[in-house]
């Protein structure tokens, strides 16, 4: 059924016919995954998809899998042109995706309803519609259950599937395509560069009491010397005494001091919070909360105005013979995590407080070694922070697209 009005608010150049309608029933033949379970995961064997990887690993698209499994007999494989949706799922929401297979001799099992599309659909095409939109919300709402919610493919055969000629479908299905190659390649960069940075923590700083470490570089020879946290910092927060109309901060685990109004989608109460409590915080200060720095909420403020955090956090700031940016990336050491479970004190909730970071000692080399070291991990950081931001412009480009080339 085509409708005059059955038209995306985006299309490629070229393309001015209304989209038909059918039930994908009419579109498209159905069958079911065979009984596989994570407990049939092995080493090696042949490639399988098992529908809670639908969740965590895979895009639209399904080019490479990295699961494997010893094949039964009966066992249904991909033949690379259909289309698989999870059968189960903890949601509503959820359970309502799609990802086409495009590789034949694929293990498909259990708990994935599978779709074989018609020459009138791309899979790729089917893929989206199926995940977003209208049909998205129309086979959310099909879906049954409580703690886990099922969807059959009688709830497949029903839903309405608005769509191009084949040709506008082959090349939005490219479109999203190469969106997603570029998701999937700035996550990659991301692992990776996560793991180098976790791998260089480990060898840049001594451990077990050792005084070199395992990692550094050229030039620097001498024995790394055991500091106290008492030597080589001092207390740097004052409160807000004369009310100055200072910009709140918080600090999270995450990204560190960020403002609050960015933190916080009530930021509003702000207005009646008596800002006289806060504490001041100097450009080249750490702060961190006491009750919460197990979970890394402890960040370095680089800005150039004083700003001011909760009355709750603990602020320093440290001689002149250390690098900070060194001593934050320490921070970040399973050393420093002993630290804290070692002193932390408390009943019901444990704490942290200066007192107590004071205690602590840590191995140091020269302020010449520490800013090299420093240095290198920061731009470590500034690399992964690219490669997220690029990662969620994509997203959100994808997002809207989605929302502006479907119907």
């Amino acid at each position: 059924m085509k409708n005059e009005q059955n038209a995306p608010k985006i299309r490629f150049k070229g393309f001015t016919d209304a989209w038909e309608q059918r039930k994908l029933k009419e579109l498209a033949s159905f069958a079911k995954g065979s009984g596989y379970s994570k407990t049939d995961i092995k080493a090696e064997g042949t490639p399988i998809i098992l529908y809670g990887r639908l969740y965590t690993k895979y895009e639209t698209t399904i080019n490479d899998v990295d699961t494997f499994a010893e094949a039964k007999k009966g066992s249904i494989y991909s033949k690379g042109s259909e289309v698989i949706v999870p059968a189960s799922g903890e949601t509503a929401e959820d359970i309502a995706r799609a990802s086409f297979v495009s590789k034949p001799g694929i293990l498909l099992g259990g708990d994935l309803n599978i779709i074989y599309p018609n020459s009138a659909i791309e899979p790729t095409f089917l893929a989206l519609s199926i995940s977003n939109g209208e049909q998205q919300k129309s086979l959310a709402k099909k879906a049954q259950g409580k703690s886990v919610v099922h969807l059959h493919n009688s709830d497949l055969e029903t839903v309405q599937i608005t769509y191009p000629t084949r040709e506008e479908q082959r090349q939005i299905g490219a479109y999203f395509r190469t969106l997603d190659r570029l998701i999937t390649l700035h996550q990659r960069k991301c692992e990776t560069l996560k793991k180098l940075k976790k791998s260089m923590l480990q060898k840049m700083f001594p451990k077990n009491g050792s005084h070199f470490p395992e990692i550094r570089f050229a030039g620097f020879t001498d024995a790394w010397e055991q500091r106290k946290f008492s030597d080589f910092t001092f207390p740097a927060g004052e409160r807000n005494k004369d009310d100055l109309d200072l910009e709140p901060f918080a600090i999270t685990s995450n990204q560190g001091f960020i403002a609050q109004s960015e933190a916080h989608d009530d930021f509003g109460y702000m207005k009646d919070v008596d800002r006289k409590m806060y504490i001041v915080v100097k450009p080249n200060s750490f702060a961190y909360n006491p009750a919460r720095i197990n979970v890394g909420s402890l960040g370095y403020y680089e800005g150039a105005e004083n700003v001011i955090v909760s009355s709750l956090y603990e602020v320093f700031q440290t001689a002149e013979y250390v690098d900070d940016k060194f001593l934050k990336h320490w921070f970040k050491t399973k050393a420093f995590q002993d630290w804290i479970e070692r002193l932390q004190e408390g009943s019901v909730r444990l704490y942290f407080y200066y007192d107590k970071l004071c205690e602590c000692i840590m191995s140091m080399p020269s302020v010449e070694e520490q800013r090299k070291i420093g240095a290198y991990l920061d731009k470590i950081d500034n690399l992964i922070t690219l490669h997220q931001r690029k990662l969620e412009t994509l997203k959100k480009l994808k997002k809207a697209m989605l929302q502006k080339m479907f119907i």
